[in-house]
């Protein structure tokens, strides 16, 4: 089923149907591994993403329970978590090979990609037992399941929109204020923070999609854009990360001065672009868009 809640139907059943959804989608990708462990992995974790997301939205309703269980799968996927940043950074190094000004800088970026290629197939030759760590995933998402199936929500109209304006509100009010850091400091974790803003406004525009279909679905695909370049600036800070913290794996200075001075400029452009979007995306201010999404609400209700 598509993520998705119904306001013709009782909140309450909506919000458990959905996470239910998305937790057995987890279980039975990590259970059957249809295109083997590690792609299993993958899809899980963004099940697990959608749940985290999910319970943003009722955190007003049961801060206790949201805290718990984003904690849960906050934790199941970190454990699930090395082959697929090792991969990652294996496809950041060779989009990087695109932006080369140089044949020299392209012949070092090509040999930091065989270097991250092989660094990835080492991590999963030697992983730690990853059939035993998707064995505890699936024990857990089993906890959680158990965790949604007990909980209850405001199933009135009028509290479940009262409901979804103060979570509107909150999350509308984080990425303003991830936004103004950025544009302040301009440093890493602003940029994390707005990307992960930027995460949860589109999951949560997907999730009431049906609110106001047309709208919400030019405002996901906007929203959309500015993730997949949040996204891309992320992966390359990672990368400098570990060329900073391993500078040994690349070898000599030349081909890690290469690296580096591919990453400063890219990000320079991806921020600045992600700037100029993420000011179009957040342009209305938190009490507005709040206050619009629960007038949507009561009349797609009715």
């Amino acid at each position: 089923m598509p993520f998705r809640i119904d306001p013709r139907k009782p909140f309450d059943d909506e919000i458990r149907r959905a996470g239910l959804e998305l937790i057995d989608e987890a279980i039975e990708i990590l259970e059957n591994q249809p295109d083997g462990s590690h792609e299993a992995v993958h899809d899980a974790r963004k099940r697990f993403k959608r749940i985290r997301a999910l319970y943003r939205l009722i955190q007003p309703a049961n801060a206790g329970f949201r805290r718990e269980e984003n904690a849960r799968f906050r934790q199941i996927a970190q454990s699930l978590a090395f082959a697929r940043d090792a991969t990652a950074l294996v496809e950041t190094a060779g989009y990087l090979e695109e932006f080369a000004r140089s044949e020299a800088q392209s012949v070092a970026l090509q040999s930091v990609t065989v270097t991250l290629e092989e660094r990835r197939d080492h991590a999963i030759e030697h992983e730690v037992d990853l059939d035993s760590t998707i064995k505890t995933a699936i024990a857990q998402c089993r906890k959680g399941r158990a965790q949604l199936d007990a909980l209850s929500l405001p199933d009135d109209a009028k509290d479940a929109a009262r409901l979804i304006r103060k979570s509107w509100a909150k999350q509308r009010r984080k990425a303003l204020e991830a936004l103004s850091d950025c544009h302040a400091h301009a440093d890493v974790e602003h940029f994390h923070d707005l990307r992960k803003a930027g995460q949860i406004y589109w999951m949560h525009l997907g999730l009431l999609r049906r609110l106001w279909p047309s709208a919400m679905r030019s405002k996901r695909a906007d929203a959309k854009r500015l993730v997949d370049l949040l996204g891309r600036e992320h992966d390359l800070s990672v990368l400098a990360a570990l060329a900073d913290r391993e500078g040994e794996l690349f070898g000599n200075g030349d081909r890690q001065a290469f690296l580096l001075e591919a990453i400063i400029r890219q990000q320079q452009v991806l921020r600045k672009d992600s700037l100029v979007l993420a000011g179009e995306v957040f342009s209305e201010s938190a009490r507005t868009e709040s206050s619009i999404a629960a007038v949507l609400w009561r009349r797609a209700g009715k």
